[in-house]
């Protein structure tokens, strides 16, 4: 199903195009730079070159562990792959006056950023977030951040807002000495002690480049208070000891209270050094069972077990409320302690599919039915292959939410190819364009239910570059990748450089 009315092959022209103009301008800078260089006598102008031009050695570490990224789940039904080329296919001198005929002139193609073109009044409307993921590792990355401050005006931490890291990444028992007392509604109770260093880190550095920046700040999301993976089984059992027997329903649901509490007073306070920061908070991950489409329970099919120090796909939160109560007082209790500017969202993946959309329906049905709730918006992740979902579905899945919530956001867009596509230059040509044009076909659905009155908050990319994807290593969470085949998921290649896919965003 295409919607608007430019042929994927003039999508594939206009791309090409504008990465060679791109491509052409960098050349340019890198040229003047090496002469400046030359003339200055610098004897370092080689190295200079290498990083100005993306051939130095490089290597980003994507997760906090050591380990594969531990990430969210995948369309379920893929088994991954695509080009094993790491650079932008495509080159030669492109023809400029050319390319200022047919794409209206140079300032038409580089007065665009992807926030730019989204926000506009022919993308998504104003106030429109382009966001892309970022962990603590990739925000140290200076050219990969100056992209980020260039085409995106949101970001969300990978996993350094997940309850594993803040609890110091000691999944397997209680931090030692960190239980202590704190007061909950008039009662005093045992908690472990939050450790904020990571994300604090990550924070820290956006608000100095806010303060320098204030014409282009960047905003946050919170991902995630409450999901049944990447919270230490240790929680769920009494003096926070996996070898002793589950907590009651009540214990835990102080206990729930407590950390949503102090994760929003610490991070959207009137009193925190963050306020005003975050845009919105997914409060409750993943709950809908892929195999049901009802909610999940501590007896989903798979390889994890309860007594895990981590689960991929049981839910402790299930095992111990025995109901849906904890997802319904998460939303309570995000209400409570948020700040009202702050948006709470559901988030979940596999979201185009029948039988889990209805169980995704139901789910916020249920929490925007309860008193005291606040549900602000649904997080399609769209973690999808190419051509599943298909526009058609995906098309059907954004209207269906639309009906039961305000807001819609893509959270965390990537692309997973079922194949190997070969390494020539023609082939990876081939590759990115059809990433392209399937990314173009599920924006022109976005933008013709926005004209329709659907509220799309945004789109946020799961990862700025290929590089750093958590596709390319094995997970074994729900459809991850097998770690076999190279994955160019994103918009960005390994070597920092646009891939047609970014324009099928800004090709308006």
């Amino acid at each position: 199903m295409k919607i608007s009315t430019m042929t994927s092959e003039n999508r594939k022209i206009l791309t090409r195009k504008r990465i060679k103009y791109v491509c052409l301008r960098g050349f340019i800078a890198t040229a003047a730079t090496a002469a400046l260089l030359v003339t200055s006598g610098c004897s370092e102008y080689v190295e200079s070159i290498k990083e100005l031009t993306g051939t130095a050695e490089e290597s980003v570490n994507v997760t906090d562990d050591g380990t594969a990224r531990s990430g969210e789940d995948v369309y379920e039904d893929t088994d991954g792959g695509t080009d094993k080329n790491t650079v932008p296919p495509g080159s030669g001198s492109p023809d400029m006056e050319e390319d200022k005929e047919e794409t209206g002139g140079e300032d038409a193609m580089t007065e665009d950023s992807l926030y730019a073109a989204l926000s506009s009044d022919r993308g998504l409307g104003a106030g429109a977030i382009a966001g892309a993921a970022v962990n603590i590792f990739t925000i140290k990355d200076e050219r990969l951040m100056d992209i980020v401050h260039e085409h995106f005006n949101a970001v969300t931490f990978e996993n350094e807002l997940k309850m594993d890291c803040m609890f110091g990444y000691s999944n397997n028992v209680c931090p030692a000495g960190s239980l202590h007392e704190e007061v909950l509604n008039g009662e005093t109770i045992t908690v472990p002690t939050l450790d904020h260093s990571k994300p604090d880190e990550m924070l820290d550095r956006i608000l100095e480049w806010n303060a320098q920046h204030p014409d282009r700040p960047l905003k946050v999301r919170g991902h995630v208070l409450v999901w049944h993976s990447m919270a230490p089984e240790w929680f769920f059992h009494e003096d926070y000891d996996a070898a002793k027997d589950y907590v009651s329903r009540e214990t835990l649901d102080r206990r729930l209270e407590w950390y949503i509490k102090s994760m929003l007073e610490y991070y959207t306070g009137e009193n925190s050094r963050y306020n005003g920061l975050f845009y919105g908070w997914d409060v409750v991950n993943e709950a809908v069972s892929d195999a049901t489409g009802t909610y999940r329970k501590d007896t989903e099919a798979g390889n994890d077990s309860l007594s895990d120090p981590v689960h991929t796909i049981k839910s402790s939160w299930w095992h111990v409320y025995k109901s849906n109560e904890f997802i319904i007082n998460a939303f309570r209790y995000a209400n409570k302690y948020a700040s009202p500017e702050v948006d709470l969202y559901y988030n979940d993946y596999n979201e185009c599919m029948d039988l889990k959309m209805k169980g995704i329906i139901r789910l916020i049905e249920d929490v925007k039915n309860a008193p005291g709730t606040r549900l602000d918006g649904f997080g399609m992740q769209a973690h999808y292959c190419l051509d599943k979902p298909t526009p058609g579905q995906f098309d059907k899945a954004v209207r269906t939410y639309g009906g039961v919530v305000d807001k819609i956001m893509l959270t965390e867009l990537d692309l997973r190819a079922e194949k190997e596509t070969g390494s020539s230059e023609e082939e990876i040509r081939a590759a990115y364009d059809e990433q392209a044009d399937y990314l173009g076909e599920l924006y022109d659905v976005l933008k013709k239910a926005h004209a329709d009155g659907i509220n799309i908050s945004g789109i946020t990319t799961w990862g700025v570059m290929d590089r750093n994807s958590w596709l390319r290593t094995y997970n074994p969470a729900g459809g991850g990748a097998d770690g076999k085949i190279k994955q160019y998921p994103l918009l960005f290649d390994d070597n920092y450089q646009p891939k047609p896919a970014l324009y099928s965003f800004m090709d308006n």
